[in-house]
């Protein structure tokens, strides 16, 4: 590599660690995820769920209203009644073997054994049910989301601590420069360094590369424009707290259980009788006296009664294949919750184990840096060769790795520890 590539990457590790305030975008989970939840096509479909069940509610309350029906009718028959009355000082006008008939009927629902609203109710536990079950789904999409912007966090405190072990390498080249001036250090050992900082300059040049094809994703995931330089906030520790979990799958089982209750009391309106208030009024030849032979308006009120009995044959098989449907809801709710209680346990056991292994970080981290020191120390006495400078500034840069690796993880595990508890 030549003088203008070693200066352009340092260059590149800036702008991405240290972006301009003017520049980079402020960017929270809390965004991400709103974002993603916003854009995320699925999200739609409960609008039109909702919309769904009001027009169907609204459409089935039409039932309570008056009914009216317009009808019409004209016939030719091939004979009709004749009265014959011997010895009658008049003569019975049989009817036209053409009759003609117009009407309006209208009737107005008095009793249906609660069908409209069982109905009514039904639709919209389908509804709710639908929309739980996008609820899911989501969660789905949060965990990824969640997933991707921990990995661009990592991403960047690799980039950090490139950074800083950089530093290291650039103060040991400094020094065993100024030995070679003075004849205390061979040109090797300066030769070892400068390649360690070319090393350290192709990982730089793979961590952006990595970042960029991450931020891409999350901007495609959220639906933003992302620069490649945006900067993420570290989550809020507090914000992972079992006491804003939402209990979606819950909400699924109980919109079942209560759906398959509505879908009995529908059937128990079905087999009752329906009651109704009628008036029909028209105009035709003939109309109610059949002994006038002539256009004439008629009309005719009362109550109708209906009771289709057919139900009753069916009734006893429906009523055990929903209880058979009710205590199949209890049965994957029941297994549901002896899963997703197991899934809790572990997590809580991942969680638990990052914390333990970041306070171990931190001890193996202090030693490395002591022991670092005292190794820069010993290469300005030319105690120790740049190779054994390197080791220990590499192990040192491995110990603040696995410090950021466990401290992300732990924030990774809380994230999917709340993920699971939201679902349950």
């Amino acid at each position: 590599m030549n003088d203008t590539y070693r200066k352009i990457i340092p260059f590149l590790l800036a702008i991405v660690c240290f972006g301009a305030a003017g520049v980079a975008q402020p960017f929270t989970l809390q965004d991400a995820e709103n974002r993603a939840r916003k854009g995320y096509p699925l999200i739609k479909q409960q609008g039109l769920l909702e919309k769904t069940a009001t027009l169907t509610v609204s459409n089935l309350a039409k039932g309570y209203v008056p009914q009216l029906m317009l009808g019409g009718q004209a016939s030719y028959q091939s004979d009709v009644t004749k009265v014959s009355i011997p010895n009658a000082p008049f003569v019975v006008e049989p009817p036209s073997k053409d009759q003609y008939r117009v009407t309006m009927d209208v009737s107005q629902l008095i009793y249906d054994g609660g069908l409209i609203r069982n109905q009514q109710k039904i639709s919209q536990l389908q509804a709710t049910t639908e929309s739980s079950r996008i609820e899911l789904e989501m969660y789905k999409l949060q965990e990824r989301v969640d997933q991707l912007y921990c990995s661009i966090l990592f991403v960047d405190a690799q980039l950090d601590q490139l950074k800083l072990v950089k530093t290291d390498i650039q103060t040991g080249i400094k020094k065993v420069s100024a030995q070679l001036e003075n004849g205390v250090a061979f040109k090797s050992a300066l030769n070892s360094l400068k390649a360690e900082a070319l090393k350290l300059d192709q990982r730089g040049i793979e961590l952006i590369s990595m970042r960029r094809g991450l931020v891409d994703v999350m901007g495609i995931l959220t639906d933003t424009v992302l620069t490649e330089n945006v900067q993420l906030e570290t989550p809020d520790l507090k914000r992972f707290s079992p006491a804003g979990s939402m209990n979606k799958q819950l909400d699924v089982f109980k919109s079942q259980a209560q759906l398959n209750a509505s879908q009995l009391n529908l059937l128990r309106s079905k087999s009752l009788p329906k009651a109704s208030a009628f008036l029909q009024s028209g105009y035709g030849r003939p109309g109610l006296n059949m002994l006038r032979n002539e256009f004439q308006w008629f009309s005719i009120g009362g109550l109708r009664l209906n009771w289709s009995i057919s139900n009753l044959y069916t009734a006893k098989n429906e009523k055990e294949l929903n209880a058979v449907g009710a205590t199949a809801i209890a049965v994957q709710q029941e297994t549901y919750l002896k899963n997703a209680n197991a899934q809790v346990r572990q997590q809580l056991a991942e969680v638990e184990k990052f914390r333990q292994l970041i306070e171990t970080d931190k001890g193996i981290i202090e030693l490395r840096s002591a022991v670092k020191e005292a190794a820069a120390a010993q290469l300005e006495a030319g105690v120790i060769t740049a190779s054994d400078y390197v080791r220990e500034v590499n192990a040192e840069d491995q110990a603040r790795q696995a410090l950021k690796a466990h401290e992300l993880q732990w924030l990774q595990a809380s994230m999917q520890l709340e993920i699971i508890r939201g679902k349950q």
